[in-house]
């Protein structure tokens, strides 16, 4: 059987490129392309398993009318007239009463293809309806390297097979970016390096030359105290300061506040260890770095991925061809996402924004004027992803909130829908996708007939544009035009990729010199340099120079820190992404339990044993777990990898009941990984 060709839609940097074979209008098989260059023929286990998704019993087969309590099981089948026409009569009403405003779409990355991605958009902005800040992954990690180097884009990660060092800076990329591993596997082959920076010891730092175990949020700290090492040390390119940077001087002034001796004890590492890994990172500009987003997920999130993007700066790496750093390569095509999204429909003034990491604040707020009466959901779980999870299912939970739910799969979110409307999964619908961690543009048509009744995004939003009359001439637009549109709004970079290319070739580099190095010789930032110094940053009111702020919860309150004394954070597991596959029952068995990983002096004074049924807690809520002693993780610091739904977490509440919906530094982002906890047995 010839294998047909898919993309991988979801939110990974990857976006693999997959063959997939069906028989009988059934999906049997799901393998990574390999003669595409990133892929190399390898996908997670995720994806491997995907026919379990495609044909989950979970799988919402036909609209669906609640006719019992919210968050509840019961619905009762409608037609889809039937549905669409409900929809546009209470959304009439409500902007009678309430105004449009009154309506919010809430949506995310459950698909990374453009099409869907921002299907409604062009709809809820020609309403007028609230506008939601999308802020849950990126907008810290953005907001800070744009301050230094002007666009989310950085070296190809391909290059870094040829470094000396690669720096794999808080990303678990063995669960999170398995086509990464490849590479760092190929890079080790070549001589290099490897060095693992992360709070604790998971699978990536397993198979690292060197594990740098640092307190959860004071990676800006090390990367400070490197700095300090470097110019004390003049390990520093002088050609590339001073023809490609802005502020050196002043830098060299301020980073003396820093030695590695003041950032020991935030760091959890002796003053030695960062020295040496200082002078390791100084000794060749041929060093790559991999930072992963969720080092930006802190209260200094922020700034932490600005001082990041200044050390291959400082010694010249970003012009060297298998030097520099990566944090994402999202804004390399410089596609004009307006095309799609639809700016220009919205009404003057513009409406309000809501951000989403606030979702519970904004259903419960009785001073809201006026208050979310609609909430629209798709490409989301905002009942298991979104921050301070008790605020977001009482605000979920309101009897005169109408809110409808298009998706895959009857999640947390849709039990507390009054209309499920079923949706079509990648494979059953075209898309484009670029990509976050590579260069590559790709095409994907359906290969499966769509599940049941399921309508894609675009489909939906096209049928409400008729009813309501907004945005007609937009979704009037059939699928190739909207493509080549997009594509027509590029730069450069996407001259030659056509429709027609991609139909037949199936994915296309974006065309760029190889190596592709953006910041050799400066940044797109308004000096034309990468900023040591911001002056965007002063006038907004943060600080110009790369500097050390701690957490809010973290070691230095000492008053919330007596009641609850654990740092927590809660990264990703193996089998899980955000939320995506937790409906699997193949993959939740391969994944275990819900677990808190606690180091052996914690666990031992709160008298826990391995495998011991506990509860995690703070002011916010209470979620339980089974333990996990070891050493992997140090004194003071728990894991609670992954995200279960609620329904399948014991006692009914995952770990979102204790995250703060607490904006970071920058960009409005949450600070998923700023928790301060305490464990107690159950």
């Amino acid at each position: 059987m010839t294998p047909m060709h898919s993309v991988c839609p979801h939110d990974c940097p990857s976006a693999c490129s997959l063959d997939v074979e069906v028989t009988d209008g059934r999906l049997t098989s799901v393998t990574g392309d390999p003669t595409h260059p990133f892929t190399q023929g390898l996908v997670c286990g995720k994806v491997r398993a995907y026919a379990e998704r495609v044909h989950s019993p979970l799988r919402v087969l036909e609209p669906l009318r609640r006719v019992g309590p919210k968050g509840g099981d019961a619905f009762a089948p409608v037609s889809w007239d039937g549905a669409l026409d409900e929809i546009a009569r209470r959304w009439r009403a409500i902007i009678a009463s309430d105004g449009a405003e009154a309506i919010l779409p809430f949506s995310y990355a459950g698909t990374m293809g453009r099409l869907q991605y921002y299907a409604g958009h062009a709809l809820f902005h020609a309403l007028g309806a609230s506008r939601l800040d999308r802020t849950i992954c990126i907008s810290t990690a953005y907001a800070g390297w744009k301050a230094t180097v002007g666009r989310a884009t950085g070296s190809d990660s391909e290059q870094m097979v040829g470094a000396d060092l690669v720096v794999l800076w808080g990303i678990n990329a063995a669960y999170t970016s398995v086509n990464v591993m490849t590479l760092v596997k190929q890079a080790r082959a070549a001589g290099a390096h490897i060095v693992v920076i992360d709070p604790y010891r998971n699978a990536t730092a397993e198979v690292a030359d060197e594990h740098l175990a640092v307190r959860p949020g004071s990676d800006l700290a090390l990367a400070l105290a490197v700095m300090h090492v470097l110019i004390a040390d003049g390990r520093v390119d002088a050609d590339y300061l001073r023809r490609a940077t802005h502020g050196y001087d002043r830098l060299v002034q301020h980073v003396k506040a820093y030695p590695p001796e003041w950032a020991a004890p935030i760091v959890g590492l002796p003053a030695e260890a960062i020295v040496g890994f200082a002078r390791r990172y100084g000794a060749s500009p041929a060093s790559f770095i991999r930072i992963g987003i969720g080092l930006s997920r802190h209260d200094n999130g922020g700034m932490t991925c600005r001082t990041l993007a200044c050390l291959p700066a400082l010694t010249g790496a970003y012009a060297h061809p298998h030097g520099g750093a990566l944090l994402s390569s999202s804004e390399t095509a410089e596609l004009d996402e307006r095309v799609l999204e639809r700016r220009d429909l919205l009404p003057r003034p513009a409406p309000r924004r809501i951000n989403m990491i606030q979702l519970g604040r904004a259903l419960t707020d009785e001073r809201l004027a006026p208050p979310v009466r609609s909430l629209y959901v798709y490409n989301a779980n905002p009942a298991a992803v979104c921050p301070n999870q008790s605020l977001v299912l009482r605000g979920l939970a309101r009897d005169d909130l109408f809110t409808v739910v298009h998706e895959q799969v009857m999640t947390d979110t849709a039990r507390y829908a009054d209309l499920v409307l079923p949706a079509t999964v990648s494979m059953e619908h075209l898309d484009l996708y670029g990509s976050y961690g590579q260069h590559y543009v790709q095409l994907a048509l359906p290969v499966l007939e769509p599940s049941g009744q399921a309508r894609p995004n675009w489909d939906v939003f096209a049928e409400l544009s008729r009813r309501l009359g907004a945005a007609t001439d937009h979704y009037a637009k059939d699928a190739r035009t909207l493509v080549e549109e997009y594509l027509a709004s590029g730069n450069e970079r996407v001259r030659g990729i056509t429709w027609d290319r991609l139909l037949r070739e199936r994915w296309v580099r974006l065309d760029l010199p190889r190596p592709f190095m953006p910041f050799a010789d400066g940044a797109p930032t308004p000096s034309g340099k990468v900023e040591f110094y911001s002056e965007r940053l002063e006038r907004a009111g943060q600080p110009a120079l790369p500097t050390w702020t701690s957490l809010v919860e973290g070691p230095d309150n000492a008053a919330l820190r007596a009641r609850y004394p654990l740092q927590c954070i809660v990264p990703p597991n193996r089998f899980f992404l955000n939320s995506s596959f937790s409906q699997s029952e193949r993959l939740r068995w391969r994944q275990g339990a819900p677990t808190v990983l606690m180091a052996r002096s914690d666990a031992a004074a709160r008298g826990i044993a391995d495998d011991d049924a506990v509860r995690v807690f703070n002011d916010r809520g209470e979620a339980r777990f089974a333990a996990r002693v070891s050493d992997a993780t140090r004194a003071g610091v728990v894991v609670i990898e992954g995200l279960w739904w609620h329904r399948f977490h014991p006692g009914g509440r995952n770990v979102n009941v204790l995250t703060s919906d607490r904006e970071t530094d920058m960009g409005g982002g949450p600070a998923l990984h700023s928790n301060l906890v305490e464990v107690a047995r159950a």
